[in-house]
Formats: structure tokens, sequence, C-alpha cells
């Protein structure tokens, strides 16, 4: 049956990215509706180009602020992007194809991804596949934050042609800055989770996601870039568990903590 397609995106200080991304889906979307968390650069101006649906609303963690922004989608199919990817022309045509005939509840695609300026096909980045064009009443966003994920409650999915482009990091320093954010975040999550800290995955998982990415997935197919990718997704791996044991060490050490064992 030929649908019409809410395209959802959420913003925060993405002037650099966001005309890329909503000229990519235009052509395709029947609505767009941007969930902004109080941009102060031009975000919000560029958006009223393209006349979209802007609406602002607090930020309290990328699976949330994703879900809020489901919400807000007039029609039920939608495609749910970030404002640092866009559509490749393949993927574009493929999608409009599916609008003319949806088939199935959710379609996934391969994600590439740009570093320093250069795409990268090998590493533990590509074929990064995922679930971004659903009808929202088989899925929404789950996991853990940062690393949000489209949780669906179907088993009919299938491949798209075409891959979704992902602009991340112009510079390493701006790689590294993310990934102090980023496992900071994960950290926190992990010990709400209940997962606690241990030396064993302190000094195997980092190497381990090393090994894998740089040998198993060919990383240093990828030049000097692999090889800062793959470095620097083992020292966020790294950073992760030991800010795990850090929280975990607040948190027994808190005066509330203190006092609850000075009352047994």
């Amino acid at each position: 049956m030929k649908v019409k397609l809410s395209v959802v995106i959420i913003t925060f200080n993405e002037e650099v990215n966001i005309r890329r991304c909503l000229s990519s889906v235009m052509d395709i979307a029947d609505e767009i509706v941007v969930v902004d968390s109080f941009s102060t650069d031009a975000t919000s101006q560029i958006c009223a180009e393209f006349n979209c649906k802007f609406i602002q609303h607090p930020f309290e963690g990328h699976i949330q602020q994703k879900n809020y922004a489901l919400d807000q989608a007039l029609h039920p199919h939608v495609l749910s992007l970030d404002a640092d990817e866009a559509l490749s022309p393949e993927l574009k045509e493929s999608i409009q194809s599916i609008k003319n005939d949806w088939e199935y509840d959710a379609y996934y695609f391969n994600r590439l991804s740009s570093y320093c300026g250069q795409f990268i096909r090998y590493g533990s980045w590509y074929p990064d596949k995922k679930v971004r064009l659903f009808n929202k009443n088989f899925g929404s966003w789950g996991g853990v934050n940062p690393h949000d994920k489209v949780v669906l409650s179907t088993e009919k999915v299938h491949f798209l042609k075409g891959d979704l482009l992902h602009y991340t990091y112009n510079t390493i320093s701006e790689h590294g800055s993310q990934i102090n954010y980023f496992s900071s975040i994960a950290a926190k999550a992990a010990y709400e989770s209940g997962k606690r800290f241990s030396i064993l995955k302190l000094i195997s998982k980092p190497l381990w996601r090393f090994f894998r990415d740089y040998f198993l997935k060919r990383g240093f197919m990828a030049g000097y870039r692999g090889l800062t990718i793959c470095f620097l997704s083992a020292a966020e791996t790294y950073l992760k568990i030991i800010k795990l044991w850090e929280l975990q060490k607040m948190k027994e050490n808190s005066p509330k903590k203190i006092n609850q064992d000075l009352a047994k």
C-alpha cells in the first residue's frame, strides 16, 4: 500500500549538519518533525527554511528525546534520523519505492560513516546496519544511553539498498571529546542497570575491542584513520569501565551510604 512518511530528527546546535540532513529527505517526506533541545545557534532558522514542524523540548536522554519525537509524528510510518546523517541517492530511491509499496513493518540499511573527511568501509564502522524506517506501531527507541537503537515487536523486517551517510568527526580532537562525554553517560547507565566494576573486564574488554576491530574486521585497511578509530574505540571501552568504578566508589562513600552503615 502507498503510505505517507514522517521524518523525525532531534537536534541541539546542529547548524553545521541540519541543512544537509533536511535536503536529503525533503523529496520523500510528507512531514518533517524536528525536536530541538533549545539550540542557541542557527538550527531553528535553517529548519524554518524547510517548513519543518519545529518543537522545542528539554533533553532527558537520547532514547527519551527520540521517542518523544516519534510521538509528535502525524503518520505511523516514520524515518528517524540524527542531524549528522543524510540519505545517499540510492537509499533515497529505495525509500521512495517503499513508500509506494509498503510491505514490511520495518526496514534496515547500512550506515556509512565519514571520519576526518573520508568514508570508512572497514573495522566495526561498516556495514553498520541500522533500523530507521518503520511503522511506529511496531517499534520505538530503546537500548542504553547514549547508544540507542530501534527495538521492534515484529519480525517482518527487510533490507534496503543504499547507504545512510553519517558525518561523524571532522577532527581527532572532536572524537576524543565525544568519547569522554559518551563514556560518562554509558557508565551512569551501566550503574543504574545494576552493573558493577570488574578488573578482568577493565583489562580484557578494551584489548579485545582493539584486536577485533583492527585485525579481525580489517580496520588496518583504513590507514591512520582506521588505527585512530580502533584505538579510541578501545579507549572508550576502558573509560566506560573505569568511570563505572569511579561512580561505584562515589556512591559507596556518599554521606547517605555512610549514615546507613553506621545505623546498622
